[in-house]
């Protein structure tokens, strides 16, 4: 028996495969219960030097990791089971002339949700932290 099946259609050149930000906004909006916390360890890469650092950071604060600027505007977490995920807003930008290479929410339990996108650099969030 023969199906009749319609091919869909090709996406557009035009049209770049990103992750979606309104997902991971719908996504943050939609935890039950969080807690924010007063920083966030996150952890970089160098994929070229094969070096990765933790980086400690305070929201509200930015630090350097190689030849960016990583500024935490808050972190959030399941207040019920802190250690199960966190929920970082963060925006990262090039050290030499400020372009904004990522800015939005980082999930630590799905990182490539939301990731950035850079061709040396890798910033991942592992936790969040409060003092």
């Amino acid at each position: 028996m023969a199906q009749n099946f319609q091919a869909a259609p090709a996406p557009s050149a035009s049209a770049p495969i990103a992750p979606q930000p309104d997902i991971v906004e719908r996504t943050v909006a939609q935890a039950d219960n969080l807690a924010s916390g007063s920083g966030a360890l996150l952890r970089g890469l160098d994929k070229i030097a094969g070096q990765s650092d933790d980086l400690p950071v305070r929201a509200g604060q930015t630090v350097t990791f190689g030849g960016l600027l990583v500024s935490l505007r808050e972190c959030r977490y399941p207040a019920d089971d802190p250690s199960s995920n966190a929920y970082a807003y963060l925006v990262i930008r090039e050290k030499d002339g400020g372009k904004v290479d990522f800015e939005g929410w980082m999930i630590a339990d799905s990182p490539a949700l939301n990731a950035l996108d850079h061709p040396r650099y890798d910033v991942w969030v592992m936790r969040c932290t409060s003092n």
